[in-house]
């Protein structure tokens, strides 16, 4: 099939190179989110998609909305067979929806019905999820509503950020759009609908939900942390300035902290919650690089009974 591929962020590009690589298929062309200011110098930066294209000789579209008449042009010239799609970033109107004969076909990192919405492998994490993975469907104007063709399993480990399984995710997920994309060209795959149980939705993280409540038990907490690595990063306050946390780990021994006190060793720093003490392995200091957190609190020298933010404002 001729197929015009559809993606913007890191994560989509294990998608692009395996359909690059397939002998089956053409990418005719690349379609992404327009550059972005990023770095200190805020310099308008290409899309790691776009990078992919370009270094392959691939044409990129950059439309400002997908409903820009000259790129629905440029899109109705090219004529592709299907348009798969991994982490786009912009919603596809009904007169995109249409061009292609065989439809656009989104690669999900969830198990469909579960998790609809742009975070679904942070709030697997942060929901304490044994078990997810990836599925590709037909894209409809539902929110991930559409017809499912195939489905990759992915376990979730217990250390496992959203970062660590996200990066998992993408490649497995990019044999599976491969795959799925062979089954559409020869007719094996048929889409089949999802099922009305079981629907739950993972909208975009907000830096106000990754802020640290130490008053949830121990294991919601580290969970929150997990998953809200890298981004939108977890977060709570000392001495009126935010400290991001970067990573922590469960001590289930330590039940003599209230919630947000903290406790420095030599060499480790704990802090309470509504159940057991989290330990704190590294730390982020406002304007600061990661560093571990037993360096940070020698540096601050915590005082006896010195509390992080113990409850978020609620009014």
């Amino acid at each position: 099939m001729k197929l015009v591929f559809a993606g913007t962020p890191e994560v989509a590009v294990p998608a692009l190179d395996a359909l690059i690589a397939s002998d089956r298929h053409e990418v005719a062309a690349v379609i992404t989110r327009p550059d972005a200011p990023a770095g200190r110098g805020r310099r308008l930066v290409a899309s790691p998609v776009a990078q992919r294209a370009e270094e392959a000789g691939i044409e990129v579209l950059k439309p400002a909305r997908p409903r820009d008449e000259d790129f629905l042009a440029r899109l109705r010239e090219i004529g592709p067979d299907c348009c798969p799609v991994v982490a786009y970033g912009a919603l596809l109107p009904r007169v995109a929806l249409d061009v292609p004969a065989r439809g656009w076909v989104n690669l999900h990192f969830s198990l469909l019905p579960a998790w609809r919405g742009a975070a679904p492998v942070q709030h697997a994490v942060i929901a304490g999820d044994e078990m997810t993975g990836a599925a590709t469907f037909l894209i409809e104007e539902g929110l991930d509503s559409g017809p499912v063709y195939g489905v990759v399993t992915e376990r979730v480990r217990p250390a496992d950020t959203s970062g660590d399984l996200l990066t998992r995710l993408a490649f497995a997920g990019a044999g599976l759009l491969a795959a799925t994309m062979d089954g559409i060209e020869d007719g094996t795959l048929t889409a089949v609908p999802q099922p009305a149980d079981g629907v739950s939705l993972a909208p975009k993280l907000t830096v106000d939900d990754a802020r640290i409540d130490w008053r949830a038990p121990a294991l919601r907490v580290d969970r929150l942390v997990r998953g809200c690595t890298p981004a939108p990063g977890a977060w709570t306050v000392f001495r009126g300035e935010r400290l991001k946390l970067v990573a922590t780990a469960l001590d289930p021994e330590r039940t003599d902290l209230a919630p947000g006190t903290l406790a420095a060793g030599k060499n480790d720093v704990r802090v309470g919650t509504g159940s057991h003490a989290v330990e704190l392995l590294w730390v982020q200091p406002q304007g600061k690089k990661p560093m571990k957190a037993a360096d940070w609190a020698r540096g601050v020298r915590i005082a006896p009974g010195e509390r992080l933010d113990p409850a978020p404002d609620t009014a």
